[in-house]
Formats: C-alpha cells, structure tokens, sequence
C-alpha cells in the first residue's frame, strides 16, 4: 500500500473561545458514537487524507451543526491563512489542497516519524451584522505523520522515504561554522592575534542533525583587509574546489589536515602573513563551505588537496590522487574565480541550504620581535649589551682579588687594599 494512499494521525482538538452553546453541540456530535444498531455514521466535520507530499482538508459547511452555513472565506489554513481551493458557491464542503511545508506548518522530528502541524482557522464575518456574535472563532489543529523508516520491496525503485531527505534539509537548515582553533585542536582559540610565523589552525564543521551523513568541503577561501571579499588587495588562500594553493607559496607550511576527525569536520593550517604593499595589519579570510552525501566519492569538484613541496605532487584528504590533478594545472571548475558570486547564483541543483559563505576576522597581525628595536636603549628580550657585560665581568674580577688579598693580609695591622680611608 503507497505512502500516500494512507490516512495518518489526524488530532482534531477543538480551541473553544466563549464555549457558547452551538460549538458545543458541534463538538458533540463531531466526537459522539452512532447509535446502538444504526448503520449510518455522519460524515466528520473536518476530514484529513495526508499525501506523499501535501495534505488535503475537507471542512463541512454546517460546521456548528445547526444548520447555518459557515462562508469559505471563514475558514483558513494554517499561520499563513491560506485560502480553500475555489468552489460552487452551492457547494456543502471547503476544500484546502496545500503542500507539507506550505501555509507556516511545522515539522517535528522524532526517531521514528515526521510529524507536520498546522491549524483550521475559523474567523466568524462581521460585515453583515457588526454588532451581533452569533459564533465563535474556532482553531482546529491538524497532523499529518510519516514513518521514517518503512519496508520496500528488492526491486530497483527509490525508497519511499528519499523525498523525506530533501523536505528535512529544507526545514531544517543545515549550520556550518568556521572557527580559530587552539594549537593542538581542544578548544577553539580565544585570540585573534598572531605573529608573523605563526600558524592559523581553521576547522571547518556542520551540524547535519537529523540529515543523513554529510562530508564538508571548503571549496574555496580569500583573504582581504577588509570584510568585503572582493575587496582589493586579496590573496587565495583555496581555489579550484578545494585546492589549498597557499600551500605552493614559498616558505609556506599550508596544509589540510588528513585524516579528518569526523567526516563533517575538516582542519586546514595557514601560514599567517601580512600585505607587504599596506600597512593594515588586520585581514579577513572569507571561505565557501558545502557538503555532499558521505556514500558520494570525493572528486575533482568534491575534495581537499595539499601541495607536499618535497615531492611536488598534490595530496587529497580521501579518495584517487588523481583527483588533485587539476589543482597542478588550474583546470578545476573554480567557484573563487568569481570572488563576487553570491548564493543567489547557486546552480540548479545545488540549493543553497547545502552551501555557506562564512568569514573569520579580523585577525591582527603582528611582526615578530627577534632582536633590539631600532632608537631605543633599552635591552629587548632580556639581552644584555656588550658593553654592560664587559662591565660587570670587570667588577666581579676585581671584587675577587680584593677578597682574597684581605684574606692574606688580614692579621697584619694594615687596611685593606680594597677599602677606602675615612
């Protein structure tokens, strides 16, 4: 039996505002049996048949049962208020034909089921009759639940739960981040300042909750002085899909991080530097981050390569080295050619839920102090200069003798040699 042809968990709770005598008997009579030996059983005033993927709400017109018509224009679905689809005006039902993540529903997770919510408003008209109530405003709310797991048959057909997939990602958005870490990785770091020399440990990760497995990728990052990231001047720290080119620089230690603690996660070192044409001394790096499904191999547009200086070759985290081929020859697909291209301008099929453009910064930086600043007398470092070195030797040499010539001469009736008349 399909997914769709089934009527799940329908919860029609009633929200009774003046508990007024007609809403209670149509409450009633929504909920009362049929009697002892009668075959027949009244229609309900508010029927449900969850689809694959929409809801579909019939609402009787005689929604109090008292024989007065409910409008259509009453009645809405959902935080959006959604109309009902168009009708005979003669007609003795409102239909509502919406999608499962339409008309502000909401979606629940649970280990075993997607539960989507929403609400059937009805809103009594007072145009006719302004000053009389005849009715009271009723919120009627609605599931739909779907089992996460299901039984398939062995034969080459997608499994019902797969559009399930693409409805999470949307309603549940996926959050990467991109941080400075501590040196060995326990802790993010807790200072954005660094000296020349130093290395920038960035981990790249995503929470995917309740997706299915995701590998992360930094296909591209730049550095600026600004956080405009297509500000001039700039440098490429990742280009070509995830080629860490600042590796090939010279004197450079740039690498990713293989193996990955986790395949959401990926760490990449940066060999801080500076502008050498400006002054500034605060850069922003700015990184395109996306994922793709783990049980989808890693390729020239899906990976994270190194340059090894010693071997001149280009390593990748996982999958064929062949795949970091085109960062030799800048043949890649590049997504950081464009520094200007926005998430708008996802291609079809890359919806931008599984992409983010995130940007550390600003990281100040600093040249290293390794020796005595220029102008100034004081020692750096804690260096004593020559000269007071050749000082104090001359004085501990001198104390020395005096010391010991007091000793030789100490029982003769003459000062010491080393003391001065008073």
């Amino acid at each position: 039996m399909e997914l769709g042809a089934r009527l799940v968990s329908v919860l029609l709770l009633w929200a009774l505002q003046d508990g007024d005598w007609a809403t209670s008997k149509a409450l009633s009579w929504a909920t009362q049996s049929p009697a002892p030996g009668s075959s027949f059983s009244p229609p309900p005033v508010v029927a449900v048949q969850c689809e694959d993927d929409r809801l579909v709400v019939s609402v009787n017109r005689d929604f109090f049962g008292t024989g007065r018509l409910v409008q259509a224009a009453e009645l809405t679905l959902g935080p959006s208020a959604c109309a009902p689809v168009p009708a005979e005006p003669l007609s003795k039902r409102v239909v509502f034909e919406v999608g499962l993540h339409e008309c502000g529903s909401e979606l629940q997770m649970t280990p075993d089921s997607l539960i989507y919510s929403t609400v059937l408003h009805y809103a009594p008209n007072l145009s006719q009759s302004p000053l009389v109530l005849r009715s009271s405003p009723v919120s009627v709310p609605i599931q739909c639940q779907y089992p996460r797991r299901d039984n398939v048959s062995s034969r080459g057909i997608q499994p019902t739960w797969v559009p399930f997939h693409s409805t999470l990602s949307r309603e549940q958005r996926l959050k990467f981040s991109l941080r400075l870490m501590a040196d060995d990785w326990s802790t993010e770091r807790t200072s954005s300042a660094f000296q020349l020399g130093d290395l920038i440990h960035i981990q790249a990760d995503v929470y995917t909750g309740y997706h299915v497995p995701l590998r992360l990728f930094v296909d591209s990052c730049t550095a600026t002085l600004t956080p405009d990231p297509a500000s001039v001047p700039y440098h490429v720290v990742i280009d070509f899909n995830g080629c860490l080119v600042d590796g090939q620089s010279r004197d450079s230690s740039s690498i990713f991080i293989s193996p990955r603690p986790g395949q959401n996660v990926l760490r990449f070192l940066v060999d801080s530097f500076r502008f050498a044409q400006d002054s500034r001394n605060e850069i922003y790096i700015t990184c395109h981050l996306k994922v793709t499904a783990t049980d989808q191999a890693p390729s020239p547009l899906n990976k994270a390569c190194s340059y090894n200086s010693t071997a001149d070759e280009w390593l990748p985290v996982e999958g064929p080295r062949d795949i970091c081929s085109c960062c030799q020859t800048g043949t890649c697909i590049s997504l950081s050619s464009s520094r200007k291209r926005s998430l708008a301008d996802q291609e079809p099929g890359n919806p931008s839920e599984f992409e983010a453009d995130l940007m550390l910064g600003p990281l100040v930086l600093s040249e290293a102090e390794n020796g005595p600043k220029s102008g100034q007398g004081n020692n750096v470092g804690g260096i004593p200069k020559w000269p007071e070195l050749l000082l104090g030797l001359t004085v501990g040499i001198a104390a020395t003798v005096c010391l010991l010539l007091g000793l030789i001469i100490g029982s003769h009736k003459f000062g010491s040699p080393c003391s001065r008349n008073v």
